[in-house]
Order: structure tokens, then sequence, then C-alpha cells
């Protein structure tokens, strides 16, 4: 499809502007006869016109993704984490992530099914694979890749009616090195990138089926979105960026309809619930189905247990909880483990060794150790009392909610005990210690015990009470800081005694082990936890892990306002000129275009709507273009916002591939903006010339974008020999920002 097609005959006919044109005098008593404006571009009919083009640029996208694909054959950055859970699948090994497991599982079945058998270690990237076949898993994340430029076309065409916007958005993701980088490799964001594309076409599909509501095609693309939305999610939390966009956008499509004077109050409320089922029951009931899946999938004990309760880690087979059985309730005598219910919790320890001078009272350390051991076992005793409950002549007398206790380390017999000295670590935090000898101690030996969400009296439950211990003297809660104590304190974690009463899991602990010979045992089967039970807990870990998420040594981190700027990449494969290098950057000239665009949109878009406010009369062919650029391109333009902005209020650590879900949407507002404004300059001049200004402006820069790529393909594909500091260096000259580490 060519500019020509829609044009005026002539160059010294009518004008092909937004500028009104006076009609030529008709002879009296001739018919009028109504005739179309003439157009400096033409309108989008041809069915050939457009399925071809889709054609050639999904070809060039597969084409750009799968070159090279095997190269390196080693692991490459984040691949020693994606693809290590591919191998936890396989081997069904429970592991944590702090994301959700749709994109990790997708991961694991690929490279099930290409023959990989999840042996390989995946220890640290630079690793070689040898003969293990990674090329599966390497070949799903790049076929989900090339899919986005395809999508990308089809959502820019549907949005504004233009082959060339439509051309331009996909020319921008095909030949952008960021984007080829990024869906090459064993990684979750190719997978992300594909849903939430997926969502925002589908949105847009049965948006334009608004005139035919409940007919088939209407029905497909409302679902569909739904079916995307959970992709999203399930791959990662930020997916929920592009479910709030569909939800702004479905907001706006009620209100519109409620505005329909036409539509019955019965026609509004099917509308109303069919968003409802296909965009919130049925995203919810497939993100549900996802960690159905997942939890029977991973049912082998492996290296996530720790970082789930005890009575989750009940289910997996080989975890020294599986199949146990023990006494279901509390009683003075039981010796115990206790666990702390913060992630990764460690369990309550004591050992011989003493505070060092200078750090509190030089009295017994207290830590919480991550491993099973002896000095773990903790005998729970009367306060007031030092009888050996375990003696056959005395009755089993049970724990019960709000009793006064007192715990003696089994293996040193001294109390826990804690007083208003400063805790080793935590400033305005108490120290927690063992003291006293066999069993006597003093009055800050004694703890209250409580149960979250229980009554007075009610007896305390193995694995799935949540225990709160007060201590009586001071009023403080023992827990567990997370900081990790120097040596002298064999680098166990801390345990303090908070004077602030806050409902966090550091304060709360489990029983987990509980010996009583004078008590009957049950299977562990009957405790273990519903599954709402553990999707609930299991959500609580991840976004607990994501928020405390601290860089590593030497990892390059980045700022929010670093992105658009393309201001610093990421190494995704060596580090000196021996190596072969991958170096994750954006195209310079696809970004720093993107970017110029959001400013060049927001102008043109409140042009227009000063123009509108202030009644300019606008001829069809403005109008038009108006409707294009305010409303389709707002759309694009919100999807922007709501998957950039957000990364400002995180305080979790931040990485430079954030940002390319938002890069999608600046995309595809770069084919709308550039297509309006070209197309906005060739109707103000006449046909002849405003053609020539539209297609060599499209095709300019489309040029541009093809010969930046040439400039920095070696940034995807590989680099071998001197760094780009080096004057030697065939990338010497490209290194346009001193930021730029390749």
């Amino acid at each position: 499809m060519t500019l020509a097609a829609g044009c005026c005959q002539a160059e010294s006919g009518p004008r092909c502007g937004g500028l009104r044109q006076r009609r030529p005098r008709r002879p009296a008593g001739e018919p009028s006869r109504p005739s179309p404006p003439p157009r400096a571009w033409p309108p989008l009919k041809a069915p050939v016109g457009v399925w071809a083009p889709l054609a050639f640029v999904t070809l060039l996208s597969f084409a750009s993704r799968f070159y090279r694909l095997s190269e390196p054959p080693h692991v490459c950055w984040d691949e020693t984490h994606f693809g290590k859970m591919g191998s936890y699948y396989i081997n069904r090994t429970f592991f944590f992530d702090v994301h959700p497991p749709l994109g990790k599982m997708l991961i694991g079945l690929a490279g099930y099914l290409s023959g990989y058998d999840g042996t390989f270690p995946f220890q640290k990237p630079g690793d070689r694979y040898e003969h293990h076949n990674y090329i599966g898993m390497r070949g799903f994340c790049a076929f989900l890749g090339s899919c986005l430029v395809p999508f990308a076309y089809l959502t820019v065409l549907e949005l504004s009616k233009s082959l060339s916007a439509a051309l331009l958005a996909a020319s921008i993701l095909i030949f952008d090195t960021g984007c080829i980088t990024l869906s090459q490799y064993i990684l979750l964001d190719p997978i992300l990138m594909f849903f939430l594309m997926g969502a925002v076409l589908s949105m847009v599909k049965y948006n334009s089926c608004a005139d035919r509501p409940f007919s088939a095609p209407w029905w497909f693309w409302l679902s569909l979105t739904g079916v995307n939305l959970a992709g999203a999610i399930g791959v990662k939390f930020v997916g929920l960026f592009v479910v709030l966009l569909v939800g702004l956008n479905t907001v706006y499509d009620l209100w519109e309809l409620l505005g329909d004077l036409s539509l019955s109050l019965v026609t509004l409320g099917k509308h109303l619930l069919a968003r409802v089922f296909c965009l919130i029951l049925l995203p919810l009931a497939l993100y549900t189905a996802q960690f159905a899946v997942h939890f029977a999938v991973l049912n082998k004990s492996g290296p996530g247990d720790g970082f789930f309760s005890s009575a989750f880690q009940s289910r997996l087979i080989g975890n020294n909880l599986h199949n146990v059985s023990v006494p279901e309730h509390l009683a003075y005598g039981s010796v115990i483990t206790m666990k702390n219910l913060r992630m990764a919790g460690g369990y309550l320890h004591s050992h011989w060794h003493l505070y060092p001078e200078g750090v509190g009272a030089r009295q017994q350390q207290v830590t919480a150790y991550l491993h099973k051991d002896l000095n773990n076992l903790w005998v729970i005793k009367k306060h007031d009392s030092n009888t050996d409950h375990l003696d056959p002549s005395h009755s089993v007398e049970f724990v019960r909610h709000g009793d006064v206790i007192r715990l003696e380390h089994k293996e040193t017999s001294r109390n826990l005990h804690s007083h208003q000295h400063e805790a080793p670590m935590t400033r305005k935090h108490f120290q927690v210690t063992g003291y006293g000898i066999n069993g006597t101690g003093d009055a800050n030996d004694f703890w209250r015990i409580e149960v979250v969400g229980m009554k007075a009296g009610k007896r305390i439950k193995v694995l799935r009470s949540q225990i709160r211990l007060t201590h009586l003297a001071t009023g403080c809660i023992l827990g567990s800081s997370g900081k990790t104590l120097p040596k002298w304190g064999w680098e166990q974690v801390e345990v303090t005694c908070t004077p602030y009463v806050k409902e966090t899991p550091n304060a709360l602990w489990n029983v987990e082990d509980h010996i009583n010979p004078k008590l009957p045992n049950i299977s562990l089967d009957v405790l273990k936890p519903s599954f709402p039970e553990i999707l609930l807990e299991s959500h609580m870990v991840m976004i607990r892990g994501n928020s405390g998420l601290k860089p590593k040594e030497n990892e390059v981190t980045s700022k929010p306002w670093h992105w658009p700027i393309n201001y610093q990449g990421l190494r995704f494969s060596g580090v000196n000129e021996t190596d072969y290098r991958v170096y994750l950057l954006g195209n310079p000239v696809v970004w720093w275009l993107n970017l110029v665009t959001i400013g060049l949109y927001l102008l043109m878009a409140t042009c227009a709507i000063v123009a509108m406010k202030r009644g300019v009369q606008l001829t069809a062919e403005l109008k038009e273009l108006s409707e294009v650029l305010l409303h389709s391109g707002g759309k694009i333009m919100l999807g922007w916002l709501l998957h950039y902005l957000p990364f400002f209020m995180m305080g979790r650590v931040l990485y430079f591939h954030h940002y390319f879900p938002a890069m999608l949407f600046s995309s595809m507002l770069t084919g709308i903006t550039w297509d309006t404004l070209l197309k906005f300059c060739a109707g103000c001049l006449s046909c002849s010339l405003g053609r020539r200004v539209y297609t060599y402006g499209t095709l300019a820069l489309m040029l541009l974008i093809v010969y930046s790529f040439y400039l920095f393909h070696p940034l995807s594909y590989g680099m071998v020999g001197p760094m780009a500091s080096d004057p030697n260096s065939p990338m010497a000259g490209l290194r346009w920002l001193e930021s730029w580490e390749f």
C-alpha cells in the first residue's frame, strides 16, 4: 500500500490538508453530487496490503531473534537462576523464587519437551553447557520474544488504521538490540512481555468489536484478554500494571455505555457481568490453577524448604517433617524446637559460648540457626516450678494461650532470658541470653505465651499455632532481626526482644519438633495446611522476598531515570577482551527517538486539545488524526506511564531490564505519533509534495533505525577483541556515553 493510491490526481488540484477548501461553482440546474475530500494517504482496506507486511515483519523478527541463538554456549547472566529453576521443575524439586511460577514452569516444560534432562547445575555465569541440551529453552524464549513484533504491528494497525504507523512500530522492535538480547536467553522477560502484549492486543481488538457486543469475536477477544492477564501476573507481579491498564480501559468503556440511553439496564448488566467474568473471575481462576500445578509438580524437598513454615514443609517428600508423627498439643515438660516465621527464619538456638566483653551482659548467646541441631531443643516449664513433668506420677498438663512459662535450654540447662541491655546489632532492642544454673534463674526468665487469633485458655498446636512470646518484666517481644552476627556469634542470626509491639513474622514462632512420651502421637498429615493456606503463605513469602531483594557483589544496578535515556546497560556475557561479550543495551537511535517522541506526543496532544477547546474548525481529516492521536495514542501513553512511573516508588533493587515492558509502549507510541505528524505535514501541502513528504519521511525514519542496528548489532550477537574504551576497538567510535561498558 503506497501513499499514491489515495492521493489526488494532480498537484494543481485541491490541497490535501486541514485547511478548508473553496468548492468550485457548478452550473445552474446540475444536481449536486457529494464527493469525499481528497486524502494525502490511503484508507486501510486491502487485506493483502495488511497481511503481506505482517508476514514480512514476522519473518524478520524471528530471523533476528533466532540468529546465533546457540552463542555463547555457556550460562549468561540470569540464566543461572531461571535455567536452574527449569531443572527443578523437571526433577520435581521444591525451590523458592520471588516471582509467581508460570514463567519458570514454561521454561521447564520447554526444556523437558526438547530433551533436556534437568542435570545441568547452572551454578554461575560462564559455565559451559557442554553436551546438555539448552537450545530448547532458549528457543522457547526466542519464539515468544519474536511474537512481540507482530503483536505490536497488529495493535498499532488496529489503533491508527495506518499501515505506515504499524510498520514503523514493528521496525523499532525488530531492530532494537536490547529487545533482541533479552529474547535470546533463558529469562522471564520475553515470557512476561509476550503475555503483556497479548493482553494489550486483545483489549484493542475487543474494543474494536464494540459495535457487535456479545458476538463470537467480541467474546473471543474479551476472554483472550483475561487469559493473557492471568499469564502476565503468573510470570511476574509487574504484570499487575497491564491489569491496571485493562481495568481503566474497562471502566471507561462501561462509563461510555452508561451514557448510551438506547441501552436498557438489563443490557448494561449483561455488559458488566461479561467483563466481571472474563476480566476478573477467569484470570483469577487461571492464576490459582498455575499455583495448583506448581505445588503438585514440586512435591520433593529442596532448597526452598527453609523459606516456608514447618506446616508447609510437612507436605514435601524427603523433608524431615514428612510423614512424621508427633503429639498434637503442647504440654509442660515437652521438648520442642521453635522456628521463626520470617522468611528463611531460623530455629531458636543457644550454645555454651558467651557474648563477648562490651556486647551487653556477658551471658550465654541466644541466636537463630538455620539448620537442624541439638542446640535448638528447649524444654517448656512452668515459671514458678522446677517439677519434672515427665515423671509418670504427674498428670499431663497442657500449655494454654496466656500461660506464663519458662523455656529451659536442654543442652545447657539455662533459661531463655532478657533484660534492658541493648541487643548486639539492633539499636533500641533488648539483648536475649541464656541465664541461670540448672533451671534456676530470676524473674527475667518469665515469658507469656500467646497464639495469634486464639482466646485465653485454648491449647497450643504443633506447626499450626503462630506463637508470640512476651517478656513479662519488660513487655518486649521475642523475635529475630534477620541480621547476621559477627564471627564471635558464629555468623548466626541475631535474636532480640523488641519493645515495639508489631504483628510481623519476625516476632512470631511456631513449634516444629515436639517430644513428649506421655502424649499420643498423631500423623502430621492431619496438620498439613489446605491449598488456600499454602497459596496465601506462598504469596506472603514472595512479597517479603521481593521487598527484601539486595544487589549482589559487583552487580550493576540502576535507577528509573537512567532507563529511557539508555544511560547504562548490563553485561550478559564476558568482562574482558578475550571473552565472548554480549551487552544488554538498547539501540541508542531507537531509544532516544522514543524519548523525543514522548515529548512530541505531549506537545501535539496539547495543541489538539486546545484547538478543539477553542472551537477551531477542523476538516474531517484533521478530526480523524486528532482522534487517533488523543484516543489511540492516549491508551499507549497511559500504558507507558503505568509500566514506568511505579518504579520510582519501589524500595527494592532495580535493574535496566525492568524498563523493557514500558519500552514496548513507547515504541508503539513512536509509530503512531510520527505517522500522525507526517500526515498532518502532508495535509498542509499540495498532494504531490505532501505525498513525497509522507513517504520520504517514513522511509527516512525506517532507514535510520536499520542503519543504527547495523552499527550496534555486535552488542546482541557478540563481540570479541579490544573493549570499546580501546581506540583500536571496532566499537570505539560507538561508545557515545562514558557509562556504556562494552
